[in-house]
């Protein structure tokens, strides 16, 4: 076993960590690599370990011979699907937490339908990750042993195969998913939503106008703006949207309760100039845009819309109005017919626009328009229809391993970017040993230096077998002191002689120290590497990496690997919105990376996950005050704006199909190794952004 006992250095006194029976050598060295930073050398009962513990279904494997990391980073990334909540909006899955209340469906005996239920649990893990994609562009990403409710044929993960250990039921192309399709993106409520808003909200059930009086002290007008609303979250909204543009107004009731019947409160003006200003912002626009059309039918649909029996109408006798909702609804390709009175020789004869399409179609209207009163966007009891195109076209292998999600909820499911999903560690994991996830997990590196003779002995056994081993998942497997302990190479050389598959993830151009077993590997058992690089733009480099090796001696690495045969990506990641997003910034790591061959480039944004943004925080106002402001907007939960994951995500693809990266070489979908199967090596085209949805 390698230790640095060899080296000039202060050996401290053994110290006990908390998940090992035998105490830890301690040593420090005063070299330059290696100043300040404490080494716990240990010895590990297992190296394999199942990740997340807590899954009931089956595992991925991962192993970390070091724990901490000298490649740590200031800042975290990870991704979310969008996820149907109870108010009829979508979260991103990374941001929900226990407690809070998201749709699941039940089945009755007859009709599965969709039902709200509590979130009960939430982790997050990394894992080997599938792409599977819809006929509809959906594009989902899920570990090997997620679920998904398929039609006429029940619960099928991801990955499986027809005989041996992995014998389950899963997915294959041509089997339809069930759900509601896939999820719109909401609006930005910038000021022409805002315009379009109050233009259907007063218009449709405001009072609003001057009228000539006779006083007695002579003629006059009488000014009055007043809105008055059953449903409070409407009330509430067009008020602030008034005071946004200056427009004061007065809160009273209206109405009182009376019996079963409800209070009615009411906002009102009574001056000439905000209601001449009123007038002017619901005034017809010349020219329209699609934000002033989401706002309007958001509007006009909490004015006078109503949802109930899976039925969605909005009425008015306004003939004006009427062609204004029909216009929009067209613009944005929503199927829907107009119902005439049975009586057209009335006064002022009543008439309706209804959607058609069915759930999908309303889901789709209320994400797309964002009604504020959430009341009406209930689809609590109604019955799973798969009118949605969610045939599966394609599942692919991606070749890298991703920070996922999942949830555990009161119904055991949960919808996930349009799809019903089953209920399916970094920093954190530093805690484990009673040491702090921040600065310690820095500065204070475990190093399990038995790692290769423990795996030997794992992989000798016979309920071993064969799976597909991560490496880099929580910490890397090259960070500098892997230059003197040599303890990944020791791994990999078990990997080889057991031809068990595996892959990395590092940022350091030392694993070109061990491109004799990489060649081994993927001719023997099936492997691939990947590099992240989230820039290459060398002052943004230097002040978010300091510690890191240099990016283009990353990209280096790259091309040396698939020059070698090694099927080797790009993880564009984390990707700093304002610092390192620009369109020649993306593009420059784009071209170099087609440049150096590599089989995909997978873009992931700046993710500030809770307790990583106290870090984060510090560090931009030291280095980019700038943009400290502009960050506390952006990241007021986990994730960037939708707009601005989009943004960064065509920027990505624009570079990428200008500069094309080299078709990968056929190569066997599957093989069997020793009796085990092997998963595939081809490695896919890469994820795009803001279309991939990270489940499980």
């Amino acid at each position: 076993m390698r230790t640095f006992g060899d080296l000039r250095g202060e050996r401290k006194e053994p110290v006990d960590l908390p998940l090992f029976d035998t105490p830890a050598t301690v040593r420090t060295f005063d070299t330059p690599e290696f100043r300040g930073i404490t080494f716990y050398e240990v010895e590990a009962k297992s190296i394999l370990n199942r990740v997340p513990p807590a899954s009931r279904l089956g595992f991925e494997w991962t192993i970390n011979v070091y724990r901490g990391c000298l490649h740590a980073c200031v800042y975290c990334q990870e991704g979310g699907a969008p996820i149907l909540i109870a108010d009829g909006r979508t979260k991103p899955l990374a941001d929900v937490r226990t407690g809070d209340a998201v749709y699941g469906t039940v089945f009755d005996g007859k009709y599965r339908r969709y039902a709200i239920t509590e979130v009960l649990d939430h982790w997050s893990t990394v894992k080997p990750a599938y792409r599977v994609t819809l006929e509809d562009g959906t594009e989902l990403v899920a570990s090997g042993d997620h679920r998904f409710l398929t039609a006429g044929r029940g619960w099928k993960y991801v990955t499986g195969s027809e005989w041996g250990p992995n014998r389950r039921p899963h997915l294959t192309v041509n089997n339809e998913l069930l759900g509601t399709g896939k999820f719109a993106s909401q609006p930005d409520h910038g000021s022409e939503y805002r315009r379009g808003y109050l233009c259907g909200m007063i218009r449709g059930g405001g009072c609003l106008g001057s009228v000539a009086v006779t006083r007695a002290t002579g003629p006059g007008e009488v000014h009055r703006f007043r809105l008055a609303l059953v449903d409070l979250q409407g009330l509430q909204r067009t008020r602030n949207y008034l005071a946004a543009m200056g427009m004061a107004t007065r809160e009273f009731v209206f109405q009182e309760a009376i019996g079963a019947r409800k209070a009615m409160h009411a906002i009102g003006a009574d001056a000439q100039q905000p209601v001449a200003t009123i007038k002017e912002i619901v005034g017809w626009p010349r020219w329209v845009s699609d934000e002033w059309r989401k706002g309007f039918l958001a509007g006009i649909f909490d004015a006078e819309g109503s949802y109930s029996g899976g039925v969605l109408r909005i009425s008015n006798s306004d003939e004006t109005i009427i062609a204004q909702i029909s216009s929009c609804l067209r613009r944005f390709a929503f199927p829907f017919v107009i119902e005439t009175p049975a009586r057209p020789e009335r006064r002022e004869p009543l008439i309706s626009v209804r959607l058609l399409g069915g759930v999908r179609q309303h889901l789709r209207f209320f994400h797309t328009v964002d009604p504020a009163i959430t009341r009406k966007r209930t689809i609590q009891g109604q019955a799973i229809k798969n009118d949605a195109p969610l045939r599966v076209t394609s599942i692919e292998p991606l070749g890298i391993d991703l920070p996922m999600y999942d949830i555990t909820t009161g119904t055991g499911d949960f919808i996930a970017n349009g799809v019903v999903s089953h209920n399916c560690f970094a920093r954190p994991s530093h805690t484990y040993l009673n040491m702090g996830a921040g600065e310690d997990f820095e500065r204070k590196i475990v190093v399990k230096v038995n790692a290769p003779e423990v795996l030997r002995r794992e992989l000798r056994r016979r309920s071993w077998k064969g799976a597909h081993v991560a490496m880099g998942t929580n910490t890397d497997p090259y960070q500098r002191c892997e230059g003197r302990y040599r303890l990944t190479r020791g791994v990999l050389e078990a990997m080889r002689d057991y031809a068990n598959p595996c892959s990395i993830l590092t940022k350091s151009p030392l694993l070109l120290r061990d491109l004799d077993l990489f060649t081994d590997l993927v001719d023997s058992a099936g492997f691939t590497a990947n590099l992240s690089i989230g820039t290459l733009d060398e002052e943004v480099w230097k002040r978010s990496e300091p510690g890191t090796p240099h990016p283009r001696a990353r990209m280096d690495a790259v091309k040396r690997l698939n020059s070698a045969g090694v099927p080797t990506g790009v993880l564009v990641a984390p990707i700093l919105p304002g610092i390192s997003d620009s369109p020649e910034q993306l593009r420059e790591v784009v071209r170099a990376a087609a440049d150096a061959g590599a089989s995909h480039v997978s873009p992931i944004t700046l993710h500030l996950r809770p307790g990583v943004k106290e870090e984060f925080m510090p560090w931009l106002e030291r280095e980019y005050p700038e943009l400290v402001e502009g960050y506390r907007r952006m990241y007021r939960g986990s994730n960037a704006p939708k707009a601005t994951q989009r943004a960064i995500a065509e920027r990505v693809g624009a570079a990428k199909r200008r500069h094309p990266l080299p078709r990968p070489p056929e190569r066997q979908h599957e093989q069997e190794t020793q009796g085990r199967l092997v998963p595939p090596t081809t490695d896919p085209p890469e994820p795009q952004g803001d279309q991939l949805s990270l489940l499980d």
